[in-house]
């Protein structure tokens, strides 16, 4: 949901203190400005506390780097929609452990927001290429510079094979209601040899359908990984989600769904043609 211009300006404000698990506002504002206000931090997580010795709203988690990302982004994960939620600093850490990113490896991440994990990656001296769907978070990954290429548009409209090399590294956290889907798709982007790392919904683990049925038989064919996160994982970023951690080595000889795999098909085809 995006911030409003003067809810925006109150946050922004070099008086406004926003530090450890609270944000304080130690200014006057009208009624009508601090009951929007009071929204947005009550919508993501913050409980006014009214005390003499905090007078701020208080949050059930460190609160700083989620709301810089907010504030970057102009807005902000309503629990009310499907929304946009920021990787947390804790789960960008797990993953960019498990990536073992080395310099001048290429790095994609789908679903971008506002680089969460594109800008460790870059500081990892990693080559990073983003692809965003909101075009405000699209500009806010091109004015921070941390990308090779930004390109704002729908990440499952993108031609894996229309690009002219694949990624050493795909890191990614998917919307959750289509989260299989998106990996899935990501896979077509990633070099034989490479590594995908996603957060995804814990849901994938036991789901009955038979998308999720196929996509464990496709984890476990490839000696895939997936870790189960503490519960509170996504609390940070204002999502109440129970969250995994995939991660998929892409072995030359496996039947992932590779860039290269894509590329193979053809052969194959040509070869039963010919028989």
């Amino acid at each position: 949901m995006q911030i409003p211009a003067d809810v925006l300006d109150v946050l922004t404000d070099p008086r406004t203190i926003i530090s450890g698990d609270r944000v304080a506002v130690p200014f006057e504002l009208d009624r009508a400005l601090y009951e929007r206000v009071n929204r947005m931090l009550k919508d993501v997580g913050g409980r006014w506390d009214g005390r003499k010795s905090a007078r701020a709203h208080v949050f059930p988690f460190p609160v700083e780097q989620f709301m810089r990302d907010c504030l970057t982004a102009g807005e902000w994960p309503s629990r009310f929609e499907q929304g946009w939620y920021p990787t947390p600093p804790n789960v960008v850490f797990d993953m960019l452990e498990h990536a073992s990113i080395r310099v001048g490896h290429t790095v994609l991440e789908p679903s971008a927001g506002v680089g969460s994990l594109a800008r460790p990656a870059a500081e990892q001296m990693g080559i990073v290429d983003c692809v965003e769907i909101d075009p405000r978070r699209a500009h806010v990954l091109r004015e921070l510079g941390i990308a090779r290429q930004v390109i704002q548009g729908d990440f499952l409209d993108l031609d894996p094979l229309a690009i002219p090399e694949p990624y050493d590294r795909i890191l990614m956290n998917p919307p959750f209601s289509n989260a299989i889907t998106h990996v899935m798709h990501a896979l077509g982007f990633l070099k034989d040899g490479g590594t995908l790392l996603a957060a995804m919904p814990e849901s994938v683990t036991w789901h009955p359908d038979r998308q999720a049925r196929e996509f464990r038989k496709l984890i476990t064919d490839n000696e895939g990984e997936i870790v189960k996160l503490p519960d509170d994982a996504f609390k940070p970023s204002g999502a109440d989600v129970r969250a995994v951690l995939l991660r998929l080595d892409a072995d030359p000889d496996g039947t992932l769904p590779t860039h290269g795999w894509h590329r193979r098909q053809p052969l194959q085809l040509d070869l039963f043609a010919a028989v």
